[in-house]
């Protein structure tokens, strides 16, 4: 991330995936160019870009420079729409299925649900315009986003390359830590936090020990096959077995110290019901709690919060669906121009100067370069903040003030380090299951937050959760989700 204030790529899970209806048509590599091959056209192309944020003052302007810099370099003018967090998802279903003209738009695993999409015909299939207009993109961008990405054995979106693994941490704030002598170092399992949560329950009552909201989730070591419902795969599984999450001796083990904590009053009474904890963070009065990382996330965490914040790792950097999808670029199946779209994604994951304009807007005016790869924000950056992690490749952006000159390496090292989960590129496919998919879903919402965070006894609730999940056909759903495993299984040589 390249301002304080911008945010994690984790921030689109959360949020909310629904079901969406299409009727786009599909296909892949169709559509015009006005280019009428490799030159440039008399008159640029106009792209329309869907993109996810809150919408900027200063959006157009920046276009129109970006517009100046593209028409040279591919004969095409981007006109950049922005629609703000909570809206995307709503908004894109509608703008989709109507038909509204848009060329490239923003797609996720939680904001406007790719794989979903994909299948749906919301978004055009890209392997060949990637082999003829994308060079760039397959000799830039880390081959585990692209690969992990395919549906269906076909690239439908190009990733943004930045963090590829999915790490977790227990995060603490370190003003704390050191008013209490903790250790950090000791923090790995979720029991290992009990000694630290009693000191700070005893020292400050008016410290939340163990900060949590209603979509927080004990880590076991399972992939789910559809994230936080019960349907999961252990990480080290030999036999690619679906299992129902509650009914594992991990998950059982972690619902009982969550209930054993949230009864000590480590967690806060409303937490199952909590939608954020960022009045927590604002305040400092929270001990620990569990984030997803990326390098360097201790110093945007600390320069968000404005006080020290230090972490230590909860899980390894397992690479999944959901970290490979986590932001993508698609092209709409309705696109008019399919071919510029594609040379305007090569360009924005390998131009060096488009990709810092689109992220920080106009030099001069909203930052100043420091040094060849170095800026610093002016006060006018006020009017284009950008959420850099949903535009392209951030390993071509400028670094800021307090960003060490090895920042880009510290992620390729990160990256080399996730392992796959064995069911990555493995996507479920919920068709034939619908009406007791969306039976699961309620059950969910019935019992999902309270379980998870320890509100309920699971000695009382979890027997009764499950024997909820398979009245609404969860048996049902998993069986198909392993039939469709157990075929991907074979055809990968798994």
């Amino acid at each position: 991330m390249q301002k304080g204030k911008k945010r994690f790529s984790l921030a689109l899970s959360m949020l909310t995936a629904g079901a969406l209806l299409l009727s786009a048509c599909g296909g892949g590599g169709g559509g015009s160019s006005a280019s009428g091959g490799e030159g440039t056209p008399d008159k640029p192309v106009e792209l329309i870009w869907y993109t996810i944020g809150t919408p900027q003052k200063d959006v157009d302007k920046v276009m129109a420079e970006v517009s100046t810099y593209t028409a040279e370099k591919i004969g095409a003018t981007v006109k950049m729409k922005m629609i703000d967090w909570g809206d995307y998802q709503q908004k894109m279903q509608v703008l989709v299925a109507s038909g509204e003209p848009m060329d490239i738009m923003f797609t996720s695993s939680g904001g406007f649900d790719y794989v979903q999409n994909a299948r749906k015909g919301a978004f055009m299939e890209l392997d060949s315009l990637l082999d003829e207009y994308g060079k760039g993109i397959k000799e830039t961008v880390n081959p585990a986003f692209l690969e992990g990405s395919k549906v269906d054995g076909h690239n439908y979106a190009i990733p943004a390359n930045k963090e590829l693994p999915q790490q977790e941490v227990w995060r603490f704030n370190k003003t704390l830590v050191d008013e209490y002598g903790i250790d950090i170092a000791k923090a790995n399992t979720l029991d290992s936090l009990e000694p630290m949560l009693k000191t700070a329950k005893e020292k400050s009552p008016d410290v939340t020990p163990f900060a949590m909201d209603k979509n927080y989730v004990p880590y076991v070591p399972y992939d789910y096959v559809i994230q936080n419902l019960p349907m999961a795969v252990k990480l080290d599984t030999a036999d690619y077995k679906i299992v129902n999450i509650l009914e594992t001796p991990e998950m059982k083990e972690a619902l009982t110290t969550m209930h054993k904590y949230y009864q000590a009053g480590y967690v806060a009474p409303e937490a199952a019901t909590t939608g954020s904890t960022s009045d927590l963070m604002t305040s400092g009065k929270w001990l620990l709690d569990r984030a997803q990382t990326q390098p360097l996330a201790d110093n945007v965490w600390s320069a968000s919060y404005g006080y020290p914040v230090v972490s230590t790792p909860a899980s390894e950097p397992i690479i999944t669906n959901n970290s490979v999808q986590g932001s993508m670029m698609a092209i709409s199946a309705n696109s008019e121009y399919p071919e510029k779209a594609m040379e305007f994604l090569n360009l924005l994951n390998t131009d060096v100067t488009l990709r810092n304009m689109v992220d920080s807007g106009i030099e001069g005016t909203h930052y100043k370069k420091t040094a060849d790869n170095r800026m610093e924000n002016l006060p006018e950056s006020k009017n284009y903040d950008m959420p850099s992690y949903s535009l392209g490749n951030n390993m071509l952006l400028y670094l800021n003030p307090n960003d060490p000159d090895n920042k880009w390496d510290e992620f390729k090292t990160f990256n080399e380090s996730g392992v796959d989960s064995p069911i990555l590129s493995f996507n479920f496919d919920p068709k034939n299951v619908s009406s007791e998919l969306a039976a699961v879903q309620n059950v969910k919402e019935q019992f999902w937050s309270s379980l998870m965070t320890g509100t309920v006894d699971p000695e009382a609730y979890l027997p009764q959760a499950i024997e909820k999940f398979n009245q609404a056909g969860l048996e049902k759903v998993m069986a198909e989700a392993q039939t469709q495993l157990d075929a991907w299984k074979a055809e990968n040589g798994k």
